[in-house]
């Protein structure tokens, strides 16, 4: 077992490459306590900013819970104000769909925890993830780590010999 960590105290950073309307800070927990199947990490989000791009994902599960303030969640039945205290599933898949804004005065703290796939690159033993952008019609697979749009899909022969 490790030390306790503390979801209120633990420090998070900023990402200097997020596009304006995403500059949440985060801290990725998993790491800190030696996690192999549970990922977690702790979004702090300003008024106006959101933690990532609507999405779902195709190989985890996902849960929020809202430590402070009262970020709104977008969903595929629209859009909901949570409170502290709220605890969130998005299952795998087009209904597991969200995106995480904050809309009030005042900062909001969340944890957004996900299962680690059992998927692996056999070599690596990295996890496959796959997540969908609906909104920009994109699709992300890592590894290794890129981004396609889908409609710049290409025939299953494409490139053969």
């Amino acid at each position: 077992m490790t030390a306790p960590l503390n979801v209120f105290g633990v420090a998070v950073e900023g990402d200097p490459d997020a596009p304006p309307g995403y500059g949440r800070r985060m801290a990725e927990l998993g790491p800190l306590l030696g996690a192999e199947r549970l990922g977690a990490s702790v979004y702090e989000v300003d008024p106006g900013d959101s933690v990532c791009p609507y999405h779902y994902e195709n190989t985890e599960e996902e849960w929020l819970l809202v430590l402070t303030g009262t970020p709104t969640l977008r969903d595929p039945d629209g859009e909901h104000e949570l409170a502290p205290g709220d605890l969130v599933c998005f299952g795998k898949g087009p209904g597991g769909a969200h995106k995480v804004t904050n809309r009030s005065a005042a900062a909001v703290r969340i944890v957004m925890l996900s299962t680690i796939p059992d998927t692996r690159i056999p070599d690596s033993g990295d996890p496959i993830t796959i997540t969908v952008y609906p909104d920009s019609d994109k699709v992300s697979v890592w590894p290794p780590g890129k981004r396609f749009r889908m409609t710049d899909g290409v025939g299953y022969w494409d490139g053969e010999l």
